[in-house]
């Protein structure tokens, strides 16, 4: 009987224990999300509030405010007490946008980087930091695991980060539309834009926090496409456009219907969350929704509204749903 060389085992071995790693990683060292009890040694918390304001979602100012990210804690500092953790990239992916004028933003120095895994095109952001490696700037290729900052406190906001809760702001994001530095011009005119096509309107994030616990709770098994299309649903939208941006970037969002793909599609029907993030995007044919006008308000999840209103994306007139100013403005991004 012919038995496997030791090279052949070892090889074996190293490929199954690739395909084993998460597909995304932790960017510092800190683990106390994994542990019984640490969300108060993982999240980093506002000035004289839980660690529940470090979480991501409409967590802050009794749930007014949106925070967009989490802030996870330093574990190391030097002699002057200032974070010293390096930050790693959370997945292969490339350097997009890279700010090093901390004054410009409140996230201070800060670096995006684009992956595209399963149909998706998801952006990480990492904030408030104190140094970059050098070098790094858009364009470069990263790898899940790479070292590519240290830890800091940077903003241009008038209250400073102190030393005792200095922590990395983690974002995962979607960007609305490449085009937004032009969108803006148009539409937002004598307001200043510093950062491009990587302003901060044109990122929709996701919970950091959730992504890392149900990618360890499947284990192999775990679709980032599949876990943002199970997003809890705000409302439901029609919009009549066939062909914008979001649809390229994010096939592995789009719904198949056989009847738009008999008839043709005359617009698409949008499944957003409370972000305002489109996680389900489904065409529809003309026979369908022949009767409705452009950007109209299908269904509301009341009960999701009213937990989770923050973005304010939605009002009632009338005893009629349909969008506020902040969710016009977004469609209109988003069909730009």
């Amino acid at each position: 009987m012919l038995r496997p060389s030791l090279t052949l085992l070892v090889a074996a071995a190293c490929l199954t224990a690739r395909s084993a790693e998460p597909l995304f990683q932790l960017p510092t060292a800190n683990r106390a999300i994994f542990e019984a009890g640490g969300e108060a040694r993982f999240f980093a918390p506002t000035v004289g509030k839980t660690w529940v304001a470090g979480t991501f979602g409409c967590v802050r100012t009794e749930g007014r405010q949106l925070h967009e990210g989490v802030d996870i804690l330093h574990q190391k500092t030097d002699r002057r007490g200032e974070p010293i953790d390096p930050v790693m990239a959370v997945a292969n992916g490339t350097v997009v946008y890279v700010n090093t004028h901390s004054g410009l933003s409140n996230y201070g120095n800060y670096i995006v980087i684009r992956h595209a895994v399963d149909g998706l095109t998801l952006c990480s952001l990492y904030a408030h930091l104190a140094a970059i490696q050098p070098g790094l700037r858009a364009g470069s290729e990263v790898h899940a695991g790479e070292v590519i900052a240290t830890m800091g406190r940077t903003t241009n906001t008038r209250a400073s980060i102190g030393k005792d809760r200095a922590h990395l702001h983690l974002e995962f994001d979607f960007q609305v539309n490449p085009r937004y530095a032009d969108w803006h011009s148009r539409n937002r005119e004598g307001e200043r834009n510093d950062h491009g096509n990587w302003n901060g309107r044109n990122l929709l994030g996701l919970d950091p926090w959730n992504l890392f616990l149900e990618q360890r709770r499947a284990g192999g098994k775990f679709s980032p496409a599949r876990w943002v299309r199970g997003q809890a649903e705000l409302c439901r939208v029609f919009v009549k456009a066939t062909d914008f941006p979001w649809l390229r970037a994010n096939p592995g969002l789009i719904r198949p219907n056989p009847r738009a793909q008999k008839e043709g599609a005359a617009g698409y029907e949008l499944a957003l969350n409370f972000m305002g993030l489109p996680f389900e995007c489904t065409p529809r044919a003309a026979s369908e929704m022949k009767s409705l006008a452009s950007s109209q308000v299908l269904y509301v999840n009341e009960a999701e509204q009213k937990q989770r209103s923050c973005r304010k994306l939605l009002r009632q007139t009338a005893g009629r749903w349909e969008l506020a100013p902040a969710g016009t403005e977004l469609l209109n991004l988003l069909l730009y």
